[in-house]
């Protein structure tokens, strides 16, 4: 029997292929997209699956609270305070070992970050010698036991060593890191297919921590309890012992660490222990130490799939439902002859899976092109996502099949099985299904509400984007170039690009600004008040007002004259003047404010106009310009001219002060927008794309039921003909309907994208708005293509032959 459904459903299909190839289309696109959600979150899920040891892994992370609040929302941190590694190790029992990962070897895993320098080759952490065991990790070269134990040893892994060295084997070789000195490779790491949630090319030794502090190149902080940003730490439990035994150890130690604070200001934590395979995917939390994918990327992901593919499966219903009456004569014979209601409804069912079957083989082709999509989002690359698949995987993808299928099909086979024979016999021709609840015109009203909800959606994200690659920052981010500074001697440097005529300024600064990394120190004006005054903060020398054309309002700005008390001195904004309690600018000049780190007193020399220091997102904080010439990270440099003529300059420059290093040179402007791009750029090409299929799919239903109406009206319009209507009278009757349903669609989408939108964009400070010319193109583009998708139906109605469709009446 289940053979022979499937028989008439191949049959069906290449029968009516025109409905057919919709209907298959339309699933594979849906699936495909829903497939490359699995293929992604399945890839994530395979981190760390292959440890032996993965279930009684676990980090140490940390909670944050701050006057004795121990409930702050989102603040769980990945990193914690590194002593409780030897805590747990030497004065409680249930850890069978602990290792610490700790930050500051080498460039960081997110290559954008300001810090990461070109002249260091790797990028990694300084770690415990039971890092390999802990982590599963197997050695090429090198002896495991001992090759993280001595001081300025490095282990790296495969790709890394052929990156660096031309010998097969490299251990004994030297590698010299930026300002870390010059390490010895003890180890290579075997390149297999396991996946980590730790994203490294090398591992150093931690002891070589207390060398780097002895020399004044690195502040260790591996023995504060307070400092709870600075590393990981994972532990593995023994067996037999539970989650609960060891955090029973964890709060006894936060309460022996932080029950008396020095002072009640003090930044305390809880610590709290987060399984190794809930990491990725896993909860929110700050400083991860890799690349990782939340939760809720999933569902935005999972949700925008699911809304391509419920699209997908109305097509399928509202064709079936318009297709049942050429089948309504099949139906009635087949019950009359004895068939039951549920082998009709099974054949249905039938035919709808072998559908999502071929819709199944369909997607599986657009997978090879959607993937190379997916992996060129800049997001994609900065979180080092890749796409892989298993037999498991392709297990899922059948049964996702299966299950789109019986869901697609359930309603018209319900609808299609309950016909009653006598009615479809007698008059077949004159049965109307569902016409008084008119169920077909209902779902593609939807289908293309969601296609117009796209649209606007996706014109608002990129008029967002542009405002803030393009509004006015309140400095001048044009005609400059940015370069690191590295461990090279920046008055030397900044002296020889000052020599070079196209060169205008130069200027030095810790950060660059709007680009989404700053510093913060808090603040009191008397050691008597309550709370301290949190201030964000850049290192800056003294030509960065004039490199960066920031307007002074007040005071002045630090000087080379006054080069000894620059660093007792601070420049703050207009919005920390109001912060800090002044009444006014001219109020706070003059003043001392004392800094909660070591504090010390700083004169406020001047106030500049408040700019965009952080993410052009936020809302604008209190902000402080500070001389601190150890933090200096790159330089900012000024040029007229063309800029592949300038940046030649600053090549020159650079090799002339640093013979031998390499100097990565970037445009100013186009650095500061990367943030920018990756998260809203990436977000304009992924709602984007998935308008795109949401309209191609409504337009291919609406193409099916026009279709259908011109093949099931064709001796309606050869009477009309016959009768006398002309050619525009009939388009615009075989259209009306439809065009109706294109209007109710943006009745309901106009609303709710402007609703939907206008909350997401509340939340940035600068923000645009759903504006109405926004509104009237987004319009005009549905209809454009509705009227489109109609007109190349309804016009095939002229072409229809009276005579063809009446000689037999």
């Amino acid at each position: 029997m289940l053979k022979n459904y499937i028989k008439v459903a191949v049959r069906n299909i290449f029968k009516h292929r025109v409905f057919s190839f919709i209907n298959i289309f339309g699933l594979a696109v849906g699936m495909s997209v829903c497939m490359l959600i699995i293929m992604l979150v399945a890839d994530q899920m395979m981190n760390d699956r292959h440890n032996p040891n993965r279930n009684r892994i676990y980090r140490v992370n940390s909670l944050p609270y701050f006057n004795g609040n121990k409930q702050q929302k989102g603040s769980e941190t990945a990193t914690t305070s590194l002593p409780v590694r030897d805590e747990l190790l030497n004065n409680y029992t249930g850890v069978e070992s602990a290792v610490r990962l700790v930050r500051g070897f080498g460039n960081n895993w997110i290559q954008l970050e300001p810090g990461n320098d070109i002249n260091i080759p790797v990028s990694g952490y300084f770690a415990d010698q039971g890092v390999l065991q802990m982590f599963a990790y197997e050695l090429l070269y090198g002896d495991e036991a001992t090759a993280l134990v001595e001081p300025y040893s490095v282990v790296l892994t495969k790709k890394a060593a052929e990156k660096l060295f031309k010998v097969e084997n490299p251990v004994g070789e030297t590698l010299k890191v930026g300002e870390l000195g010059t390490y010895k490779v003890t180890g290579v790491l075997r390149e297999t297919e396991n996946k980590s949630h730790i994203v490294v090319e090398a591992f150093a030794s931690i002891s070589t921590l207390t060398s780097l502090q002895a020399a004044g190149v690195f502040d260790n902080k591996s023995e504060d309890w307070y400092n709870f940003y600075s590393g990981w730490v994972y532990i593995m439990i023994q067996e037999g012992k539970t989650t609960g035994d060891i955090n029973a150890h964890l709060a006894k130690i936060h309460d022996d660490h932080f029950s008396k604070l020095p002072t009640p200001e003090t930044t305390a934590v809880t610590y709290q222990l987060q399984p190794l395979l809930s990491i990725t995917p896993g909860p929110l939390v700050n400083n991860p130490i890799g690349p990782f994918m939340p939760w809720v990327i999933i569902y935005f992901l999972s949700g925008l799939a699911a809304i391509i593919l419920v699209t997908s499966c109305f097509n399928f219903t509202n064709l079936s439902i318009a297709r049942s009456m050429s089948r309504a004569r099949e139906i009635g014979v087949r019950k009359v002859t004895g068939a039951k209601r549920f082998q009709i409804f099974t054949q249905f069912i039938s035919e709808s899976v072998v559908i999502s079957l071929f819709a199944l083989v369909l997607a599986l082709m657009l997978l090879v092109v959607l993937k190379p999509f997916l992996l060129d989002l800049a997001f994609t690359k900065a979180m080092h996502w890749s796409i892989t698949a298993n037999y498991m995987v392709y297990a899922i993808f059948v049964v996702f099949a299966l299950v789109v299928g019986i869901l697609a099909g359930m309603f018209p086979a319900v609808v299609m099985s309950a016909f009653n024979p006598i009615k479809v016999l007698k008059s077949f021709n004159s049965t109307k299904l569902m016409s008084k609840i008119g169920m077909r015109k209902a779902l593609l009203v939807v289908q293309f509400s969601f296609s117009l909800l796209f649209i606007l959606t996706v014109m608002v994200i990129y008029n967002q984007l542009d405002l803030f690659l393009y509004s006015d920052y309140g400095f001048n981010p044009k005609h400059k170039i940015v370069i690191q500074k590295g461990d090279t001697s920046y008055e030397l440097l900044k002296t020889e690009l000052l020599s070079q005529s196209n060169i205008t300024s130069v200027s030095l600064a810790s950060h660059m600004p709007s680009a989404g990394v700053v510093f913060d120190e808090e603040f009191k004006k008397d050691l008597d008040d309550e709370t301290w005054t949190d201030l964000r903060y850049f290192a800056v020398d003294e030509n960065y007002l004039e490199n960066m054309e920031i307007p002074l309002l007040a005071g002045r700005f630090f000087t080379t004259e006054a080069e000894g008390s620059n660093k007792s001195t601070i420049v703050i904004n207009e919005t920390a003047v109001g912060a800090l309690n002044y009444a006014s600018v001219s109020e706070a000049l003059g003043q001392v404010i004392i800094s909660k780190r070591d504090s010390s007193k700083m004169q406020i020399i001047g106030v500049v106009k408040d700019y965009t220091h952080e993410m052009a997102a936020e809302k604008l904080q209190p902000m402080a310009l500070m001389y601190r010439p150890e933090e200096f990270s790159l330089f900012q440099i000024g040029y007229s001219g063309e800029y592949d003529q300038a940046s030649a300059l600053v090549e020159q420059s650079w090799a002339k002060v640093n013979p031998g290093l390499k100097v990565e040179i970037r445009d100013f402007e186009s650095k500061m927008g990367e943030l920018y791009e990756i998260l809203f750029g990436t977000l304009i090409k992924v709602v984007g794309f998935i308008a795109t299929l949401a309209v191609i799919i409504s337009c291919l239903g609406l193409l099916g039921m026009a279709t259908y109406t011109i093949e099931t009206r064709k001796k309606e319009i050869s009477l009309r003909k016959v009768l006398g209507i002309s050619n525009g009278s009939l388009v615009y009757t075989l259209s009306k309907g439809y065009m109706i349903i294109l209007l109710l669609a943006v009745l309901i989408a106009v609303p709710a994208a402007y609703f939907i939108n206008t909350l997401w964009l509340e939340n940035f400070s600068a923000h645009v708005t759903v504006d109405f010319l926004t509104i009237i193109i987004g319009v005009l583009i549905l209809m454009i293509l509705g009227v489109l998708t109609i007109g190349s139906q309804t016009i095939q109605a002229l072409f229809v032959n009276p005579v063809d469709n009446l000689k037999n009446e």
